[in-house]
C-alpha cells in the first residue's frame, strides 16, 4: 500500500490575486476510494492538475505513483473516428481486450469501441473513457465529475461500477453517487483540508455536529469576552477614582489622613492596574481561542425569489403532441401530453435523446424566447398561456464571456443586486475582476442560476442546473425552492434533488 504525502503545498495561478493552496499539508494512501469535496473554485480540479505535473508549486508533493486523468481530452479529427482506432492515443500501452472487459462491467456491448465517437451519446462516451481510464494497472486514477450530463440508467451503471473499483480519486457533488462510490473524503474546508473516513453522509453528519459545537464554543467565548470586558472597565473606573483622591481632600471630613496616605493610594491604584492588565491579558487568550473555531463554518445565506403569480392556473398544455425533425424519418416523440399548472415543480426524466431538452426549447420558441434552431414538423395542441413571463437556465455555459458587468449590460440585470446573489452562492469579491473565461464550470454556471433568481417569473424553465454545483449550493438551492414554491419544469439528473424538488415526475 503506498501513500501520497504531501507537504507545505503553495500554488497561484500567474496573475492571480489569491492563493489557491497555502502551506497544506495531509497524507492519503493509493488503495482507497478517495471522495474529493469542495466549494466551486476552491481548486479540486486544479489540485489533480499538480499531481499530473501540469504546474510548477511550492512545497513538496511525494509520491511513486503514475497518475491518469479522466475526462480524456477527445481532440476533432478523433471526434470522427472510431474509439478503437485512437485508444492507444488515450492511453498509451492500452490493450482493447481489456478495455472490452471494463466495458462489460459498465453494461456496454464492444460494438461502441467501432462507431465514430461524435455518434456515440454521453453516456456511452463516459462509459468508453472509464473503460480504457481503468484497463491499465497500477495507476492511482483521477476522476473528475464523470456523471454530468448523464441520465440516470447510464449514472446508475457508472456508480455501480465505481463502487467495484479502488485506488482513485473522485470529484463529484453527486451525494448519491459519492456515498455509493467512496470509502475516505478529501474535503477543502473554507481555511483548512480534512481527510476523514467514510463516505459523504458520514461526513455531513460529522460535520455538522461539528459546526453546532464550534457554535456553541464561539458563543462562551463571546460571553466570557463580554464579562472580562466590563470588569476592565469597573476596575479602571475604580482605579482612576482611586487616583484622583491623592490630589486635595478636606481636613474637615478626613482629619486623619496623613503624610503616608498619598503613598498608600499610589500603591491601590498600581494593584487596581495590574489587575486590568491581567484582565486584558485574559481577554486577548479567549479572542486567539475564538479566532480560530468559525474558519470552516458553513453557513450559506438563505436566497430569495420573485415568482409571478399568472392570471391563468393552467401556463403550458401539451395533448397527444408529435415532434419530428426534417430529414428525420422517426420522431423525437409522440402522443406527449404535458400539462403544467401554477405551484406545480416538474421534473422530466429519460433516457440521453429522448426529447426532454427539445420540449423544453420549444416552450421557449412558443414564448419567444429561445429557438430550436432545426426546422421540424409538429402535430396536436400546444398551448401557452398569454405573457408568460420565463426565467431559464440552459444546459451549457458555453456563451459565457467577458466581465459581470458586461453580462449584466447585455441582459439587462442590476449589477449590485446580481453581484449580491453571487456573493451569496459563495462568490468571493475577487472574482468579480476577473472575465468569466477564468471560472470554473460551477462557477460560470452559478452565473446563469443567479440571473435566473433575479428575473421574476411564472415560470422558472431549468435544463440540467446543477451540473458543477457544489454540495453546499445544492442544498442551498434546494431550501430556497422549498420556501418559495415557484412554478418549474426542470431536467435535473441528482436523485436527491428530484425526490426534495419535484411534485411530479414526467417520463419520456
Amino acid at each position: 500500500m503506498a501513500q501520497i504525502s504531501v507537504n507545505n503545498l503553495t500554488f497561484y495561478y500567474d496573475g492571480s490575486f489569491d492563493n489557491i493552496f497555502e502551506n497544506v499539508s495531509f497524507s492519503i494512501d493509493t488503495n482507497w476510494k478517495l471522495g474529493f469535496i469542495g466549494r466551486n473554485g476552491k481548486g479540486k480540479t486544479t489540485f489533480l492538475n499538480l499531481l499530473l505535473g501540469k504546474y510548477s508549486y511550492k512545497g513538496k508533493i511525494d509520491t511513486a505513483m503514475r497518475f491518469d486523468y479522466f475526462p480524456y481530452k477527445i481532440t476533432e479529427a478523433q471526434m470522427q473516428l472510431a474509439t478503437a482506432d485512437f485508444i492507444e492515443e488515450l492511453k498509451p500501452g492500452c490493450e482493447t481486450w481489456r478495455v472490452i472487459c471494463e466495458l462489460t462491467e459498465l453494461g456496454e456491448n464492444a460494438e461502441i469501441l467501432y462507431r465514430p465517437y461524435h455518434t456515440l451519446s454521453h453516456g456511452e462516451r463516459t462509459k468508453i473513457l472509464l473503460a480504457v481510464l481503468f484497463s491499465g494497472q497500477n495507476d492511482f486514477l483521477l476522476i473528475d465529475e464523470p456523471t454530468n450530463h448523464l441520465d440516470e440508467a447510464a449514472k446508475e451503471k457508472v456508480k455501480m461500477y465505481l463502487a467495484s473499483k479502488k485506488g482513485f480519486i473522485l470529484v463529484s457533488h453527486d451525494r448519491d453517487l459519492l456515498d455509493a462510490c467512496i470509502d475516505h473524503v478529501l474535503v477543502l474546508n473554507r481555511k483548512t483540508i480534512e481527510v476523514q473516513n467514510g463516505n459523504f453522509s458520514s461526513w455531513w453528519e460529522n460535520k455538522q455536529r461539528k459546526d453546532q459545537f464550534v457554535m456553541a464554543e464561539n458563543e462562551k467565548h463571546k460571553g466570557e469576552i463580554k464579562k472580562l470586558k466590563q470588569a476592565a472597565v469597573r476596575c479602571t473606573e475604580w482605579a482612576d477614582k482611586n487616583e484622583r483622591t491623592k490630589i486635595g481632600y478636606d481636613p474637615i471630613k478626613e482629619h486623619d489622613r496623613g503624610n503616608g496616605t498619598r503613598p498608600y493610594i499610589g500603591a491601590k491604584t498600581k494593584k487596581m492596574q495590574s489587575r486590568v492588565k491581567q484582565i486584558e491579558k485574559r481577554i486577548g487568550r479567549e479572542i486567539e481561542e475564538k479566532e480560530g473555531l468559525l474558519q470552516d463554518l458553513e453557513t450559506p445565506v438563505d436566497l430569495k425569489l420573485v415568482p409571478l403569480e399568472h392570471h391563468k392556473n393552467m401556463l403550458v398544455n401539451l395533448r397527444d403532441y408529435s415532434l419530428t425533425y426534417e430529414g428525420m424519418e422517426k420522431p423525437v416523440f409522440t402522443d406527449f401530453a404535458l400539462t403544467v399548472s401554477q405551484g406545480e415543480r416538474i421534473v422530466l426524466c429519460g433516457k440521453n435523446g429522448c426529447g426532454k431538452s427539445t420540449i423544453i426549447k420549444l416552450i421557449l420558441q412558443k414564448t419567444g424566447i429561445g429557438n430550436i434552431n432545426s426546422a421540424f414538423v409538429e402535430q396536436g395542441d400546444c398551448e401557452i398561456a398569454s405573457g408568460l413571463k420565463i426565467s431559464y437556465v440552459p444546459q451549457g455555459t458555453d456563451g459565457l464571456k467577458g466581465s459581470i458587468a458586461d453580462f449584466c449590460n447585455k441582459y439587462n440585470l442590476n449589477y449590485s443586486l446580481f453581484c449580491t446573489i453571487l456573493r451569496q452562492l459563495d462568490f468571493e469579491r475577487v472574482q468579480f475582476l476577473k472575465n468569466m473565461e477564468a471560472y470554473s464550470e460551477g462557477q460560470k454556471k452559478k452565473v446563469l442560476l443567479a440571473a435566473s433568481l433575479l428575473v421574476p417569473a411564472h415560470l422558472y424553465i431549468w435544463d440540467e442546473p446543477l451540473n458543477y454545483i457544489d454540495v453546499f449550493s445544492r442544498m442551498q438551492i434546494e431550501k430556497l425552492l422549498l420556501e418559495y414554491k415557484p412554478t418549474m419544469l426542470f431536467v435535473e439528473h441528482d436523485v436527491r434533488f428530484r425526490e426534495k424538488i419535484a411534485t411530479k415526475i414526467i417520463p419520456l
